[in-house]
């Protein structure tokens, strides 16, 4: 099997509505989960051209809220693989209209395994860090995996 097709990240960009938030007129924590899963999905295709689905994610920390109106910038990046899983790193941030700066609000680790049409998994391209940073993202991406094993 060739290597990765794409090993960039994704980012993409939503609004926060009134109908995403609470009554505290801030974003619903399963909303911010679904962004976060939906860039976990198109990072881990974008870089090995199949389809995915979410098989766990790691505990996440809600740091901040995002409000009405802020945009959500979220970053998804493949950071560690085995035979059929890709183990994406995934970071919210807010940004608010007026300063137009960036808050870290969650990030955290989905584990994705790709499927075929019959919804088995089937292999994929691995990934191989290149530097001290994705070595550590890989490290934090293996323990989290290996928790979660564990406790199954």
């Amino acid at each position: 099997m060739k290597g990765p097709y794409s090993t960039e990240p994704v980012t993409k960009m939503d609004e926060v509505f009134p109908q995403h938030t609470n009554s505290y007129n801030t974003l619903f924590g399963g909303r911010l989960l679904s962004i976060m899963d939906t860039a976990a999905g198109m990072v881990s295709s974008k870089f090995a051209h199949r389809e995915f689905v979410t098989v766990s994610i790691d505990a996440l920390k809600f740091k901040r809220p995002a409000f009405q109106g802020d945009l959500i910038e979220t970053t998804a990046k493949v950071v560690h693989t085995s035979t059929h899983t890709a183990g994406v790193h995934v970071i919210a941030r807010r940004l608010n209209r007026s300063e137009w700066e960036r808050e870290e609000i969650c990030e955290g680790f989905f584990f994705m395994v790709a499927i075929d049409s019959q919804m088995r998994p089937i292999p994929i391209p691995q990934f191989a860090p290149s530097s001290e940073e994705e070595e550590k993202l890989w490290k934090r991406a293996d323990d989290a995996r290996n928790a979660m094993k564990r406790s199954d």
